[in-house]
């Protein structure tokens, strides 16, 4: 059986100008998608208006097509998207597979300390399941998605294209996940999956950071009876401290005003994804000498992941 048409995305936050690591994400995307002879989008994920900062959408796609990273449709944004993930919300709760919860965070963690159980700060805060038979008489504040089906735990196993096999006990690592916050936001786990298959997006190419959110996403993909994309996760930009690059930690706007910054800021979101040197004096001339090297380097890939 053939594998459907390849279209590729890259879903940056307008919460402030593409910095280095953003442009490594952005970039192995786009070459991806280009090595495949596929399509390349934008979707703008600006769900969380009050972390967005007005304009700040239409600065990054000018940044991207400055570097030659234009997409190959209108960009989406998910602001405007309400209706899409009220409908599958409403499949799931038909189905009995999301409730409403009450609790607080403070309620969270009051009930799993009694239990005897804490998580890390920036951790998974494993919901204990309070609110699955009733609200009992609290008002609902979020909605949540059953991570247990017939009295057992729910084991995901997939396999990243550069990663390898991936091995995740939903139920007893991340359970009963956030589906709509209690501020009545859609939560990016659940708005990603409804958007890429609205999308007909066959390849998910991002950072490695988000690997341990892929298992909450096939399964609401199974859950919603939507395909499921290949995943390919690329290595992070670190900062100083060693976590993830960010605005916290050191991460600026990319230096993008000539030409040679143009080129060099490619360069070195390739030399972080281990692209070898490209000679080329131009983007325009070094982009195209990346696709084939791409293609090269995921062909390697796919064939020790296969092994």
């Amino acid at each position: 059986m053939s594998r459907p048409a390849y279209i590729g995305r890259f879903a940056p936050s307008p919460t402030g100008p593409l910095h280095a690591g953003s442009l490594v994400a952005a970039l192995a995307s786009w070459l991806d998608a280009r090595a495949a002879g596929g399509r390349w989008l934008v979707r703008i994920e600006d769900l969380d208006g009050a972390r967005c900062v007005a304009g700040m959408d239409e600065v990054i796609l000018g940044q991207l097509a400055s570097l030659g990273l234009v997409p190959d449709a209108r960009p989406w944004r998910q602001s405007a998207r309400d209706a899409a993930y009220a409908a599958a919300l409403g499949a799931l709760r038909a189905r009995g597979l999301a409730y409403a919860c009450g609790c607080s965070r403070r309620q969270i963690d009051d009930a799993l300390a009694a239990a005897g159980r804490t998580h890390e700060r920036g951790g998974e805060r494993v919901y204990p399941g309070t609110c699955r038979r009733g609200l009992g008489g609290r008002p609902a504040r979020a909605w949540r998605l059953l991570s247990e089906r017939a009295a057992a735990p729910l084991v995901l196993a997939w396999a990243d294209r550069r990663l390898g096999a991936q091995r995740q006990n939903v139920t007893a690592e991340v359970g009963d996940f956030v589906l709509r916050r209690a501020d009545g936001l859609y939560a990016y786990q659940f708005a990603v999956v409804v958007d890429d298959a609205a999308q007909d997006v066959s390849d998910v190419v991002r950072g490695a950071d988000l690997a341990d959110n892929t298992p909450r996403q096939i399964l609401l993909q199974r859950d919603l009876g939507l395909p499921t994309p290949r995943y390919l996760h690329v290595p992070l930009v670190l900062g100083a401290d060693g976590a993830k690059l960010g605005k916290s930690n050191g991460a600026h706007a990319l230096a993008l005003a000539t030409p040679q910054e143009r080129l060099d800021a490619l360069r070195e979101a390739a030399r972080v994804l281990g692209l070898p040197p490209l000679a080329a004096a131009t983007p325009a001339a070094w982009l195209a000498a990346a696709v084939p090297a791409w293609a090269g380097m995921m062909r390697d890939f796919d064939m020790e992941t296969s092994a």
